[in-house]
């Protein structure tokens, strides 16, 4: 397990980055950490990822040198123990909103993994107006390695589409919240976490970000077009 290094990688004040898949291969996870990610992002919320899917896929990122952070779909403790039990070097909670909620995550781990808990990453996921309310709270929180501001859910929480379009950015004020919730995290001494795009993440590793969740697709198909436009003119 890398938790731990990408914990003290963190505390260090160096930037990890996150890239998902959008595919469950484990081939594929291998081969993002050969080309340089710190780890890859299994998405058991939204994905068809299978504990037994995480249990290689998590092995063959580590066989390359990276990690595997897995994210549940639910704050459901027999759940995020059965994914550590899987292999998974961290757990990506979403919707925290409380500090109930995120002494709960941490509890889970801590349970589950009683001997090396300190060997996996824990992150909880602020994506509500009420994770906003709470976030003072929440900051409090001990053995909470990551507070990652998700931009999408909190657009629709304001009102915004959760996607932004190739080229597109997002609404001004939710830029602005994503700013305000960033420096908070910062000034608590903890660590934030956010997702990027290849446009956009100089602002937000300014901004204090550390962690940060990439998404694979934009560079296949910003590739795919590019030869697109080179085959139309020869």
């Amino acid at each position: 397990m890398i938790g731990a290094q990408l914990r003290t990688r963190l505390q260090k004040g160096e930037t990890i980055t996150m890239y998902t898949t959008h595919q469950t291969s484990a081939t594929f996870c291998a081969r993002l950490c050969e080309l340089g990610a710190d780890t890859v992002f299994l998405d058991c919320e939204h994905g068809t990822w299978t504990f037994e899917d995480v249990k290689i896929s998590a092995h063959a990122a580590r066989g390359a040198g990276g990690g595997a952070i897995v994210r549940p779909d639910s704050h459901q403790q027999s759940l995020i123990i059965r994914y550590l039990n899987a292999g998974a070097d961290g757990i990506m909670v979403p919707m925290v909103n409380t500090a109930a909620e995120a002494k709960a995550v941490v509890a889970a781990v801590r349970y589950g993994c009683q001997t090396n808990y300190q060997d996996r990453l824990v992150i909880v996921m602020i994506e509500t107006l009420e994770a906003i309310d709470h976030l003072d709270e929440m900051l409090e929180v001990e053995g909470v390695d990551v507070f990652f501001v998700g931009p999408g859910d909190l657009s629709q929480a304001m009102g915004h589409p959760a996607a932004v379009p190739p080229g597109g950015k997002r609404a001004p004020e939710v830029v602005e919240k994503v700013e305000f919730i960033t420096k908070k995290i910062k000034a608590a001494g903890k660590i934030a976490g956010t997702l990027v795009t290849e446009d956009d993440v100089e602002h937000w590793t300014k901004a204090g970000m550390q962690f940060l969740y990439i998404h694979t697709d934009p560079f296949l198909r910003a590739g795919i077009n590019r030869i697109k436009k080179i085959i139309k003119v020869t």
